[in-house]
Order: C-alpha cells, then sequence, then structure tokens
C-alpha cells in the first residue's frame, strides 16, 4: 500500500508526463530505480533524451504560484547528494540502454490546487548535474 506521500508524487509525475506528451516529448519510462538513485522519469523529444526530476507541492491557490512563493522553491529540494544519486542512475541507465545519444536533465515543477482541482506545471530545463 502506497503512503500519503508516494500517492501524492505519483499524482504530480502523471501531470508531468501529460504536460510533456503536449509539448511533444515521447515518455520513455518512469520510475527507473537503483540502489543509488532514481530517475522519476525519462522522456525523449528529437533523438535527446530528457531525465526528468518531478517536485509536487499543494497550494491553497495557484493564483500566488510564481517561481517563487513565500521564500520557498520546491526544486531547492533537489540538493548536491540528489543530483550525484540522479547523476550515478542517469549513466546506469545509459550503459544498461548503450545510448549514446545526447541527453539533458530537467525538472518538472508540478503546483497542485486540490481544492479546485488545478495544477500549474514549470519545466527547468538543460540544469548541469
Amino acid at each position: 500500500m502506497k503512503t500519503d506521500k508516494r500517492q501524492f508524487g505519483d499524482f504530480g509525475e502523471g501531470i508531468a508526463c501529460q504536460f510533456l506528451m503536449k509539448q511533444g516529448f515521447s515518455i520513455v519510462e518512469r520510475n527507473y530505480l537503483k540502489p543509488w538513485g532514481e530517475i522519476d522519469i525519462i522522456a525523449k523529444k528529437r533523438c535527446v533524451y530528457h531525465f526528468v526530476e518531478v517536485k509536487s507541492v499543494a497550494r491553497e491557490t495557484l493564483d500566488s504560484v510564481i517561481h517563487e512563493t513565500e521564500g520557498y522553491r520546491p526544486e531547492d529540494n533537489i540538493h548536491q547528494a540528489k543530483l550525484k544519486r540522479i547523476s550515478r542512475a542517469v549513466q546506469t541507465y545509459c550503459l544498461e540502454r548503450n545510448i549514446s545519444n545526447e541527453w539533458k536533465f530537467d525538472v518538472a515543477v508540478v503546483y497542485i490546487e486540490k481544492s479546485l482541482k488545478k495544477v500549474r506545471v514549470q519545466m527547468l530545463f538543460d540544469i548541469v548535474l
């Protein structure tokens, strides 16, 4: 049985996948997991692989959602140790799948207003690992 936090995260990842597909990406895989790291979404667009970390956050209202809300940015939770784990997972994925194509690391921030069932997705593209 999944925790509420895991269910919320899965919901945000699903929203991010829908957003990416509307932007012309194809979803290759979700939740690639190794003991040393996880990749939430692996997508592809024009022969470029995109490894996407999803950060979901609930808000009372989406009207106040800007890049920084009340001093908190969800992407700030992607600290150096997390980046190192993601980098290892990306390297492993590319080796296992013989991927030599260009790839990028992106972050999808999914803001969710539960009461009105609204969402807003903000993408941060091409983050350096």
